[in-house]
């Protein structure tokens, strides 16, 4: 696992030139990852405005602030992402943010279809859903925790969706994307939180 993690460490971005590898291919008409289709540029320009809403609105709680700061160990903070995912667009703004904060975190991202194996060590039920955030000890590489894709309650407003209608349609999208408006990145926040408490 270690070297699989180191590897995609060398493979990794830090946030700006990660934001700024998406921005230049949406220019290009292309989508990160391996596929290419209208849809998916569809999505990355969506995300795109998201994105750049998130990063000058997002607050980090004072409290979360005043934890983060006080963090003893060093950290990576190694996130899975690519840029038309919708969670993705909501969630790493936040992981960003949160990451800045404090000088013992180290914000790595990295791509999803470009890091098959680190991929298939952290599905979720089976599934190579994103975003994921890996915490790493920094100088072991340890895996400490993850978090994602999903904070808890969009989790479950989208199972609940899927077992009413059968299929997450977008309908159900638009649901998921009001949720995480309302919600203004606090699940998130509180759920690394909890995780950063209990690996600290």
């Amino acid at each position: 696992m270690k070297a699989i993690i180191a590897k995609s460490l060398l493979k990794s971005y830090p946030f700006t030139e990660y934001r700024n590898y998406i921005t230049t291919l949406f220019k290009e008409g292309k989508a990160t990852g391996k596929e290419q289709s209208e849809a998916l540029v569809h999505y990355t320009e969506l995300n795109e405005a998201r994105m750049n809403r998130l990063e000058k609105t997002i607050l980090v709680t004072d409290d979360y602030v005043q934890k983060l700061r006080g963090l003893q160990k060093e950290y990576i903070w190694l996130v899975i992402s690519e840029g038309w995912c919708g969670d993705s667009a909501q969630i790493v703004p936040v992981i960003y943010k949160m990451a800045e904060v404090s000088e013992n975190i180290d914000l790595k991202m990295v791509f999803r279809d470009e890091n098959d194996e680190l991929m298939n060590l952290f599905l979720t039920n089976g599934t190579r859903s994103i975003p994921k955030l890996i915490v790493l000890d920094k100088n072991t590489l340890t895996v400490l925790g993850e978090f994602g894709p999903r904070p808890q309650a969009a989790k479950q407003l989208i199972l609940d969706y899927k077992a009413q209608h059968g299929v997450v349609d977008d309908k159900g999208k638009t649901a998921l994307h009001m949720w995480y408006l309302h919600d203004k990145g606090l699940s998130t926040q509180k759920e690394i939180m909890e995780l950063m408490m209990a690996v600290e």
